[in-house]
């Protein structure tokens, strides 16, 4: 049974024109699935719905049509407490890593915030925990007392990351992780998803606007143009031998990335 399964999921948001109100399509209908341990790339310019779907994905917006399904259980209709369990196993990661940090808690309060509310671990281990999602992200347990304006954007990042692992999840949904940071630090932090996916046993969806990046992380690779999957297959076979003229365009106009 897939991880995760996406069957004919579209989302659709009213929009005032003059003084009539229209539904703009945002998704279209969209439908992939992946195994656990594998990364699947959703890839396309910005506008194409990516996010969308992140969000419909982790139960943070409710389809207009379609279903999500995690480990077989739907996520779509279902209430925020009874998606609380389905919540732990799986953590998202934000595109700007700033904004996705509360900037008066310290990094002791914002890597223990999620263990204490799913009572994962005692309280008299919280500090050691932290520690070990610092250190498994390359960060010194010394920046559990400092404030998230106190570190660099790669830096945030690898907290935001840190927090995600909190309580030990099977997938992680990684909406543009890397955008907001220079090409050297986000080379950076993408070899570090992949050290991750390997020590942690992690699922991931990848979503992007880089080629490169994708292709890089990637097992499998959706393609999102307009809201709708236009090309869907093995990331080797999608980026050596692309089907669609969109595709195609997608590659050429992305720069190499060396990692």
């Amino acid at each position: 049974m897939p991880l995760v399964t996406v069957e004919h999921l579209s989302k659709s948001y009213p929009r005032r024109v003059g003084l009539r109100s229209r539904q703009v399509l945002a998704v279209d209908s969209v439908s992939f699935h992946f195994e656990r341990g594998e990364t699947l790339g959703l890839v396309g310019e910005s506008g194409s719905g990516k996010s969308t779907i992140a969000r419909m994905v982790l139960g943070l917006v409710e389809p207009t049509a379609g279903r999500v399904c995690f480990d077989g259980q739907p996520i779509s209709g279902r209430t925020q407490r009874s998606l609380h369990d389905i919540r732990r196993r799986m953590q998202p990661v934000f595109q700007d890593p700033f904004a996705a940090l509360n900037p008066r808690m310290r990094v002791l309060e914002i890597l223990t915030e999620p263990m204490v509310i799913h009572r994962t671990v005692p309280r008299r281990d919280l500090r050691n925990r932290a520690a070990d999602l610092l250190r498994a992200v390359g960060l010194e347990e010394s920046a559990l007392s400092r404030w998230p304006h106190e570190f660099s954007g790669g830096q945030r990042q690898r907290i935001n990351l840190a927090r995600a692992l909190a309580l030990r999840p099977e997938m992680l949904v990684l909406d543009e992780p890397v955008s907001a940071l220079d090409v050297s630090v986000g080379a950076q932090v993408m070899n570090l998803l992949r050290s991750l996916q390997r020590e942690f046993q992690l699922t991931y969806l990848f979503i992007s606007h880089s080629m490169p990046l994708v292709r890089y992380l990637s097992t499998s690779i959706a393609v999102l143009h307009r809201g709708r999957i236009v090309e869907y297959g093995p990331s080797d076979k999608i980026c050596s031998s692309p089907q669609q003229e969109y595709t195609r365009t997608l590659i050429a106009s992305t720069p190499r990335i060396e990692l």
